[in-house]
């Protein structure tokens, strides 16, 4: 038996049905006996709606007011009501078993599921599966037209059924010319049988998704304006009545791995796309989703995996996935099953966890857990910024798709593999930050924010004169602005005393200014991260060894670099080197050389960054003066590169980037063939790599 079904909302009707989010407020049904061909009793049903503001076109279209709607009972008691109905009429046809049956998809699809799962009620399993009528039709009489140009009139306009839509109430004509539809279909001429029905999956399944899949671009979705902590089955229940494919809820993660209020969703054909496109604005609890078309390369590029140990991770089906982060180090398998407990037991001991790891082994904090069922999942999740060991772990509700993602991000292998082996000679400016124990600096602290060089020169006054030349250097902090620090070269430490004497607490604009006397050593570990003040000076992080982690070797004192790239760098756009006053006096006054041997550049911590030094005659970031850097190249038969448009200074940079993400954000431009080769000597290999992007220019 089919039970042909007809139901109409508060908004659009047609082809727009449920694209507005409006409230069911009709249903219209009847029983038909396709073996006996015999019908049951008319039903018809008015559902009062949270929102009795009906739009002009239902006005028009149904004749229906919000004074009649309001007497009727709402959407859950109606569904009890059809179903009763339904089971009466079957048994006084003989019959016990049905399917539904609608003019499309949309009734069922984006107002039924949609509006019950918003108000938090199942739906019978009978409207899981349906028949399409439109799609029916169309197999039965091939040349009739497309089925998304089909509508119930003109399937009766085709068969030459004369029914007048006037004559009969609104869902009333359309259940009759339906039945009317199917009796024609079940004729001896065309003896239609209906076998494959429409389904709607019972929930959303995850899954690993490989890089070598083809995935069609017609199946996916960008869904934009997420809440931060929805998860899969949240994104799944807002396209609830529509297929999603197997693991095909993707969250997309932030250059820090967070969620960034978009996903990708792949749904299982391109029908189901299109009826998820219709769901753009629709609300998720107060915040309305963007919806958008995607393509199968970016949902390859977020959801895709290769790590067998990923695969095999995520092989075990139907699991429940939390993430965890901010893990010890030092924490083990044992420690994390430890923390979660006996109440929340994790799937398969051991084997249901997954650390995150760098590629060569170090730990990054997250780790992921699968959980059998809701209940565990929710046990975790109470579990929320408890601590192991001395450290707060935050847990979150993942997807396979962030695992991967994760795993992708934290484990891909550098873009330069390897490096040319030639050890190249840098020029170093004609001007350094000095090192050792006289105390010929000066520090400004408390400076404003917006003070800049010429207002630390007239600050100065008269002892402009006796700043080394460039030798005013202002102290950023982490984000790149002014921390309200600057160091000042002095001529002598006599010149430095008296400024200090001088200009201590002498306001500046709205504020004073501190001014103490240092040394060149003092300051240099101050830009490193350290700290001076009244009660001496405290080393650097990168000097305290309790920082580094217990398996690794401590941080270098030199800055390593390609050595091939190190013809690019200016030493002035580095930090300086923190040497001890013998190591400065014993190194070579002219030439410095960086090992070609690492192939990563290795930079201690900082908390400070000086800003490029400038000349107290000179505002704004000089660069060394090209007749001197002439000079040396000369002096030392070393060629190098010319000044301008050799180097670029970024600012404002995540705190997590990497060469790879540095990459990517120069991608296309480009050296022209001919602009170096002439300058520098280099193997085929190294020349290469001045030919290539121009991000090598940012190492």
């Amino acid at each position: 038996s089919l039970v042909v079904l007809f139901g109409a909302t508060a908004g659009a009707y047609g082809a727009k049905l449920g694209s507005d989010e409006r409230e069911l407020i009709l249903l219209v049904w009847q029983v038909v006996d396709l073996h006996g061909k015999k019908v049951g009793t008319l039903h018809k049903s008015l559902v009062k709606a949270d929102n009795l503001d009906l739009s002009d076109q239902c006005r028009e279209v149904s004749g229906l007011t919000p004074e009649g709607l309001g007497k009727a009972e709402p959407l859950d008691r109606v569904l009890q009501q059809f179903s009763q109905l339904v089971s009466s009429d079957l048994k006084v046809l003989g019959r016990s078993s049905y399917t539904l049956c609608s003019d499309g998809q949309l009734l069922i699809r984006q107002v039924l599921h949609p509006e019950t799962s918003k108000k938090n009620f199942l739906l019978s399993d009978c409207f899981y599966s349906f028949y399409d009528l439109r799609k029916e039709f169309h197999t039965c009489y091939p040349s009739s037209a497309a089925v998304k140009d089909q509508t119930i009139k003109t399937m009766a306009e085709y068969l030459g059924l004369g029914t007048d839509e006037a004559e009969e109430d609104f869902g009333v004509w359309q259940v009759k010319t339906m039945v009317a539809i199917i009796f024609s279909m079940l004729s001896e001429g065309c003896n239609h049988v209906f076998t494959e029905p429409e389904t709607v999956k019972y929930k959303y399944e995850t899954g690993p998704c490989s890089k070598s899949e083809t995935v069609d671009s017609e199946t996916v979705i960008r869904a934009r304006g997420l809440p931060w902590q929805s998860s899969d089955q949240d994104i799944a229940r807002f396209f609830k009545g529509l297929n999603i494919a197997k693991g095909g809820v993707a969250l997309c993660l932030n250059s820090q791995g967070r969620r960034n209020g978009e996903a990708l969703v792949r749904f299982v054909n391109s029908e189901q796309r299109d009826l998820a496109l219709e769901r753009h604005k629709h609300h998720m609890g107060s915040r309305y989703i963007e919806v958008y078309k995607a393509t199968g390369e970016e949902f390859l590029k977020i959801a895709g995996g290769t790590s067998n140990e990923v695969a095999q991770f995520l092989s075990k089906e139907n699991q429940v996935i939390i993430r965890m982060r901010g893990l010890p180090f030092t924490a083990t398998q044992e420690d994390v099953l430890g923390f979660l407990g006996p109440e929340c037991p994790v799937t398969g001991g051991k084997e249901g966890l997954l650390f995150v790891k760098y590629p060569d082994g170090r730990p990054t904090g997250d780790a992921f857990v699968l959980f059998s069922c809701e209940e565990y999942a929710q046990n975790a999740l109470k579990k929320h910024k408890e601590i192991l060991g001395k450290r707060y772990i935050e847990l979150f509700r993942s997807t396979a798709a962030e695992v991967q993602q994760v795993l992708n991000r934290y484990m891909s292998t550098p873009l330069i593999p390897t490096l040319p082996t030639p050890i190249i000679p840098v020029i170093p400016p004609p001007y350094t930050i000095a090192t050792g124990s006289i105390r010929d600096c000066v520090r400004l602290r408390g400076l404003p924010y917006t003070a800049g060089i010429d207002d630390i020169l007239e600050f100065m006054g008269d002892a402009t004169g006796d700043i080394k030349p460039h030798g005013v250097h202002m102290v950023l902090n982490q984000q790149g602005r002014p921390s309200g620090d600057a160091f000042i070269q002095m001529k002598s430490a006599d010149k430095a005393f008296m400024v200090a004497q001088k200009c201590h607490k002498k306001m500046m604009k709205d504020r004073y200014v501190e001014v103490f006397q240092c040394s060149g050593e003092e300051m240099n570990f101050v830009l490193m991260g350290g700290t001076l003040n009244r009660s001496g000076l405290s080393p650097p992080p990168c000097k305290l060894p309790c920082l580094s982690p217990p398996a690794y070797a401590a941080f270098q004192t030199a800055a390593v670099i390609p050595a091939e790239a190190a013809a690019l760098y200016q030493p002035q756009a580095l930090l300086p080197t923190t040497r001890t006053p013998q190591a400065s006096a014993a190194a070579p006054p002219t030439v410095t050389y960086y090992p070609a041997q690492a192939a990563q550049l290795y930079m201690n911590y900082t908390a400070y960054y000086p800003s490029p030094p400038v000349s107290p005659t000179t505002v704004g970031y000089l660069a060394a003066p090209p007749g001197a850097v002439a000079a040396a190249a000369t002096a030392t038969h070393t060629p190098i590169l010319p000044q301008p448009g050799a180097l670029v200074r970024m600012q404002g940079l995540p705190y997590n980037t990497g060469m790879k993400e540095i990459l990517s954000f120069f991608q296309g431009y480009q050296y022209a063939p001919d602009d170096y080769n002439g300058l520098i000597q280099l193997s085929d290999q190294a020349r290469s790599v001045l030919q290539a992007p121009k991000e090598w220019v940012c190492l």
